[in-house]
């Protein structure tokens, strides 16, 4: 199984507000890598730290080992400490019986998630990671080229 590492990042101007998500793809064993980014102009930015793993996976052709680094707490935990188990047994409703948020996108996520195996990593933003700042960069220059729109 080809190994992958994704990394990703989500910005938001106002929450709601423009967003953008910038993705860093790196193949494993090769000299390829590709950067990706998005706009939206009204999400939050959940949706657009989920919107980046999912843009990011979608780029895969194949099956793939992937390792996903971002800094969105909210991505990462959902895998991590299970919530999405807790999420599925209970018909995605949450603790006060609601819907979850981001219905469509996680559902979306785990398709992916499904297709490749994939491993979550917390990362600290703006900090000294080159990757994760490259993605932040990513994703806040597509906000910024559509707020001169």
């Amino acid at each position: 199984m080809e190994k992958i590492t994704l990394y990703t990042d989500g910005a938001c101007s106002g929450n709601p507000g423009k967003g953008g998500w910038g993705v860093y793809l790196i193949y494993d064993g090769h000299n390829y890598d590709k950067k990706f980014s998005g706009y939206d102009p009204e999400t939050t930015n959940n949706r657009m730290e989920l919107t980046a793993v999912i843009e990011g996976l979608k780029k895969l052709k194949f099956a793939c080992e992937v390792e996903v680094y971002t800094d969105s707490a909210y991505v990462c935990n959902a895998f991590e400490e299970n919530w999405i188990e807790t999420w599925k047994v209970n018909g995605f409703k949450n603790a006060s019986k609601k819907q979850i948020s981001n219905l469509d996108l996680w559902q979306e996520l785990l398709k992916y998630c499904e297709m490749h195996k994939v491993h979550f990593n917390k990362v600290k933003g703006h900090a000294d990671n080159e990757f994760n700042n490259l993605c932040d960069k990513l994703a806040t220059d597509e906000i910024k080229k559509h707020s001169q729109d």
